[in-house]
């Protein structure tokens, strides 16, 4: 069993603090589809390394896509790759960085281009422990 919580966000994605390569199993096995990772190498010691993590996906058979978001914050084309990844997934997404907030972040930002409402995209953060209000204030 994983260490790392799995918070769902909706039925296409759900975020997690930084995952291990055992995590990417148990993620297939609750029916993901694909893996984001949002963290950027080596930002903290004795985090897996991306390539683990993207070979432990495609053992596990779901696809992997990387988009880092560092300290500096969000850039345009993150945004546009989280857009790309979402709307590519073909089934829920397993999106990390080292808390979730990053993911939450640019899910968040990735809806709101594809139309939800920020109203409901605030909502679903909070219930999992989110704060999206500044996003869209």
């Amino acid at each position: 069993m994983t260490t790392t919580p799995f918070r769902t966000l909706d039925e296409t994605i759900t975020v997690a603090g930084q995952i291990r390569p055992s995590d990417v199993v148990e993620a297939a096995a609750a029916g993901f589809r694909l893996v984001i990772n949002n963290r950027p190498e080596g930002e903290e010691p004795g985090q897996p390394a991306a390539a683990e993590i993207e070979a432990a996906a495609t053992a596990a058979g779901l696809s992997y896509v990387a988009i880092p978001v560092d300290h500096s914050g969000m850039r345009r084309d993150q945004v546009d790759a989280m857009k790309a990844a979402l709307e590519g997934a073909s089934g829920p997404a397993l999106a990390f960085c080292r808390s979730g907030t990053r993911s939450t972040f640019l899910w968040a930002f990735a809806r709101a281009e594809l139309g939800d409402s920020p109203a409901d995209l605030i909502a679903k953060a909070e219930a999992q422990g989110y704060n999206v209000r500044p996003l869209f204030g």
